[in-house]
């Protein structure tokens, strides 16, 4: 499991870089693009300067209809007549007619000016400006980009909405029939159970067979509730960890210490005993399985913070490894050699979405431990 989502994370790599080198290849065609329609530009006022020039040096006989006209023919690029002194003699294709100077002296600063020499060391500056239309194709490319990213990041989204949506489907059918399907052996089973207490009412074991029962019979009510919103009721949490300390305690190696640490008052929370027992257990099993057989021990603290109610299970197992604390909880994902991976996921929807709290490691450390906070609202 643990290779597969390396692969799928390899997968989503790949797709991000691929993704990256075809912007990258996007903004350089349009950068070329724009590159050349400033070459472009500079080429058409450099010869509008000359005709500027022309007309300024032609006499009363000289024919300046062609200069005049290319000077006219220009309509999209802002341009700016200056003398020496810096005074604005001409321009167009400016609408801000007030601000005209001192667009001029930021074109100069911007250094695209062309001079025209008119003798006696006298000379006009031409100061012009990209157009309209390049302008807009040197933000185009960025536009385009943004559109693409929000669709990408949409389309996923949409994608993994529905996949997740239809897994959930699977999930909630599959534990509506596994309830279904454990109960005509559970009822079975609770018939022997009477039958050998009125047969042998002094076995001492027949009670914890008893016990095991009623526990099969609490899971297959938990498996029936997967996929309705159970109603929450006043708890005592201590009472919840009470009861996952002693059923683990009786099926776990004595190797493993399990303690339950609580404030001096209790403490009440609205929560649905039976599922929120199950997450706990659940956590306290795969602390049990990270210490492969060795001593350790398992703390249960409660605590409470302002409006929060805290329970965090500490171990002394092998601890998690930092690439894999965020994929702990995602469905299939496990280290042991043997299991579905489906646990902290399902512990995950119960704390979130059936009480509204939240479930995350806290700190985990490799050979040291790792310490799991659920937090759950008084409200």
């Amino acid at each position: 499991m643990v290779q597969w989502t390396d692969r799928i994370r390899q997968v989503k790599i790949l797709l991000v870089v691929a993704a990256v080198l075809i912007a990258a290849a996007s903004l350089f065609v349009s950068h070329q693009l724009v590159t050349d329609l400033k070459t472009e530009e500079r080429t058409k006022m450099d010869l509008w300067a000359k005709a500027m020039n022309f007309v300024q040096e032609a006499d009363s006989e000289t024919d300046l209809s062609l200069a005049l006209a290319f000077i006219e023919g220009n309509t999209t690029i802002p341009v700016i007549v200056t003398d020496a002194q810096g005074r604005v003699m001409e321009y167009r294709n400016i609408a801000d007619s007030a601000g005209v100077a001192d667009r001029a002296r930021a074109m100069t600063l911007a250094g695209d000016t062309i001079n025209i020499d008119i003798g006696d060391g006298d000379y006009l500056l031409v100061c012009y400006d990209e157009s309209t239309l390049l302008k807009r194709l040197t933000q185009y490319p960025y536009w385009q980009l943004g559109i693409v990213m929000i669709f990408v990041v949409v389309a996923i989204f949409a994608l993994l909405s529905s996949k997740r949506a239809e897994q959930n489907k699977v999930w909630v059918g599959l534990s509506k029939e596994t309830a279904h399907q454990l109960g005509t052996p559970i009822s079975s089973l609770m018939a022997w159970t009477e039958m050998l207490k009125d047969t042998y009412p002094h076995d001492e074991l027949i009670p914890e067979m008893e016990q095991d029962v009623k526990r099969l019979e609490r899971i297959a009510e938990r498996f029936s509730k997967i996929g309705s919103m159970p109603e929450p009721v006043d708890t005592s949490m201590k009472e919840v960890l009470d009861h996952v300390i002693d059923y683990m305690d009786k099926r776990t190696s004595q190797k493993v210490a399990i303690r339950g640490h609580y404030p001096a008052t209790d403490v009440i929370v609205k929560v649905n005993a039976s599922l929120f027992e199950w997450v706990i257990e659940n956590l306290c099993k795969n602390a049990v399985d990270a210490m492969e057989g060795q001593p350790g021990k398992i703390d249960l603290w409660l605590l409470e913070e302002d409006d929060i109610v805290a329970v965090e299970v500490v171990d002394t197992g092998k601890g998690i490894r930092k690439k894999n604390v965020k994929n702990v909880f995602r469905p299939g994902f496990t280290t042991k050699k043997r299991g579905w991976g489906l646990g902290l996921s399902l512990a995950k929807r119960i704390v979130e979405e059936y009480h509204r709290g939240r479930i995350y490691v806290k700190q985990s450390e490799v050979g040291r431990g790792t310490t799991f906070r659920i937090e759950l609202r008084r409200s």
